[in-house]
């Protein structure tokens, strides 16, 4: 594993570039409030702009850490429309694990593929990682399929690992990976 930091990558529709303090109002216009994007993550919906401040500048204090994580932009319009990271790391297994979210409206587009196929590029060449992992909530199979055309390969299902926020209960997990040497096998 090479610890080079965020880099900023280009796709042939968007910029991955470092968070930025003035990107507050997009993130919460357009991924971090969005009840329809809430569903599938980690996170409660933010309330205001003072919420996604400050996890924004969580974020830009952590990248002189080594930390990888990008917002994603148009480069048509420049609107920024979610983000991915790795959100854990391997040192000794040489693996780390990423996660998008984008807002809603950006959904079926294509975006989210052409991102994760960019940034499993950039973890497996530039920062010499083994395997890249991802996970999806079982209730959210869109994301499995975004995985799945980035190349990743269905590994399990992790049995009731995370609260499901549209019902009464709990959600299982799918787990999917990529290696160097899948990801070499694919067209890009």
């Amino acid at each position: 594993m090479i610890d080079i930091g965020t880099k900023e990558l280009e796709t042939e529709r968007l910029i991955l570039r470092k968070f930025n303090e003035e990107d507050y109002t997009g993130m919460f216009n357009n991924w971090a409030s969005d009840l329809e994007t809430n569903k599938y993550v980690s996170f409660k919906a933010h309330q205001n702009y003072d919420e996604t401040k400050q996890i924004i500048n969580e974020w830009i204090s952590k990248y002189g850490d080594g930390s990888l994580n990008w917002v994603v932009e148009l480069k048509e319009t420049h609107e920024i429309i979610g983000n991915i990271e790795v959100i854990a790391k391997s040192k000794k297994n040489n693996n780390c694990e990423v996660g998008y979210t984008f807002g809603s409206k950006y959904w079926g587009k294509g975006y989210a593929t052409e991102v994760l196929k960019k940034v499993i590029e950039f973890l497996l060449y530039d920062c010499d990682f083994h395997l890249i992992e991802a996970k999806h909530h079982a209730s959210n199979p869109a994301s499995g399929r975004v995985m799945e055309k980035a190349g990743m390969k269905k590994d399990g299902v992790l049995r009731e690992r995370r609260v499901n926020k549209l019902m009464d209960g709990y959600d299982d997990l799918v787990i999917y990976s990529i290696t160097k040497d899948d990801f070499s096998k694919i067209e890009r």
